[in-house]
């Protein structure tokens, strides 16, 4: 029989030190990419004070739409108009969840002859709560499946 024979720890040791040290190196990496578990973000239309600040009474529609950019709604009412900007501030935690921080609201008003009225900032204080009505309306007859319906066109 042949002797069998041993390496050092300390040979087996320097072979394993780049692997490990590999490891280390890109775990510390994939904590480092996020340290926080709530991500902050802007969804919709980010109102900037200085653009706000250029929108006066008696401005056109399209100098508005130069300064603001494309309203994201608009609503028409006898004659007179307005425009509405929407900045939602949300916090997105890492397991995906979804919080309003703020809502803001920039409604401009226009006039009939389609020069602002004026301009108004509104917030989520502002704002109400509109519950969906969830209920069906029932149908006369009875809800059958596909198979149902197939059968009894077939007579069965």
């Amino acid at each position: 029989m042949g002797k069998v024979k041993y390496m050092p720890l300390f040979v087996v040791s320097r072979r394993l030190a780049p692997i490990a040290a590999a490891a280390i190196v890109l775990a510390l990496a994939g904590c480092s990419a996020s340290n926080s578990l709530v991500t902050q973000r802007t969804q919709g239309y980010e109102i900037d004070e200085s653009a706000l600040a250029q929108i006066r009474p008696g401005q056109s529609q399209d100098l508005v739409r130069i300064v603001l950019g494309t309203p994201q709604f608009t609503n028409q009412f006898s004659g007179q108009s307005a425009w509405y900007y929407v900045e939602t501030k949300v916090n997105t935690t890492a397991f995906g969840l979804n919080m309003v921080q703020s809502r803001t609201v920039l409604a401009v008003y226009f006039d009939e002859r389609g020069r602002v009225a004026q301009r108004a900032v509104y917030g989520l204080e502002e704002g109400r709560v509109i519950n969906v009505e969830t209920r069906r309306t029932p149908s006369f007859g009875e809800d059958r499946t596909f198979i149902q319906s197939l059968l009894s066109s077939v007579g069965l």
